[in-house]
């Protein structure tokens, strides 16, 4: 199943726009942007780099732009997860189908950022659905990353045991091993069928969602809710020819930015949480500079004629 799993992720390839990108300063936001459920907060850390956070409905605190790290394994994923933490980000997005929760945890150790500043979330897979299994997975995901507790904890897929899964995070929560629990790919059905059951309901769901897949729906749903939406695959892993497509770019040229930047400023002023990954340095920069431009009207309607409402990833379906 796992190998399954990594046999569907082609690694995200950036492209050239002709857009020249600054990365050698981050500026403070322009205007003000309204979040669900959020207050929009300042943290400066030693990169000087603003990061805007969203408050979700137990009052943790969340980073709305993360870093994702599926792929990143070994010493070169341990790396790439220092690099970006010594960047500014501190939301660090594993899982244990990743296999690299030992890599997250080194380049956490690695980064010298203190463990009261980061927001770690993890997720347990199907395999590991169930009361006893949940509660087993949880705890060898600590110890790969030499952790005391998590951020967030998620059931990946809404698939196997949900109701005996959620039992054992929400006994979690209330020990204090994790600061919020939630789901990752469920559809507003499911999400209505969990908190039928649910004693705590869930603080975020992460979902798919992209230029070419906006999931308005979901968002209306979660935001009445008051649960938050996370995107994985931001930029939808390139697909689509994401990082040429003509109307991104000519958006990112009035601001002088690139088509990924343009995406994730989309992403932020809908209030969605994002986890872009990448191993390069340089685009770890440019996916964090989206803070001293604003997208129009205009851009966002522009940005909202790309909706095909297919996904991108139908091998995962």
């Amino acid at each position: 199943m796992k190998q399954e799993y990594f046999n569907m992720i082609n690694r995200r390839q950036f492209l050239q726009t002709g857009v020249k990108v600054s990365v050698s300063a981050f500026l403070t936001t322009v205007g003000a942007v309204k979040l669900f459920g959020s207050s929009d907060n300042n943290v400066y850390d030693k990169a000087n780099t603003p990061i805007k956070y969203v408050t979700l409905n137990n009052g943790v605190k969340m980073p709305i732009i993360g870093f994702g790290t599926l792929t990143l394994t070994g010493e070169k994923g341990a790396a790439s997860i220092s690099d970006a933490l010594s960047l500014g980000y501190r939301l660090i997005d594993t899982a244990t189908i990743y296999n690299n929760e030992d890599a997250v945890g080194e380049g956490i150790r690695l980064s010298g950022v203190s463990r009261d500043k980061l927001f770690v979330t993890s997720k347990v897979w199907v395999d590991d659905s169930g009361y006893e299994n949940t509660k087993k997975a949880f705890e060898t995901s600590l110890n790969k990353m030499g952790l005391d507790y998590l951020d967030l904890y998620l059931i990946h897929r809404p698939r196997g045991d949900i109701k005996g899964t959620w039992k054992a995070m929400e006994e979690l929560y209330r020990n204090g091993r994790i600061r919020a629990i939630g789901v990752s790919n469920f559809e507003p059905d499911q999400l209505k069928e969990l908190n039928d059951f649910a004693n705590i309901k869930p603080a975020v769901n992460q979902i798919e969602a992209h230029a070419f897949f906006h999931q308005p729906e979901a968002l209306s749903y979660l935001s009445d809710n008051n649960i938050q939406m996370e995107a994985w695959s931001p930029f939808a892993q390139g697909r689509n020819n994401h990082f040429v497509n003509e109307t991104l770019a000519n958006i990112g040229k009035k601001y002088n930015k690139t088509n990924a930047q343009v995406s994730l400023r989309w992403h932020y002023q809908r209030g969605v949480v994002t986890i872009p990954r990448t191993s390069k340095v340089s685009h770890m920069k440019e996916n964090l500079n989206i803070f001293d431009f604003a997208l129009d009207k205009s851009d966002m309607d522009a940005i909202s004629q790309l909706d095909i409402n297919t996904t991108q990833f139908p091998e995962w379906e």
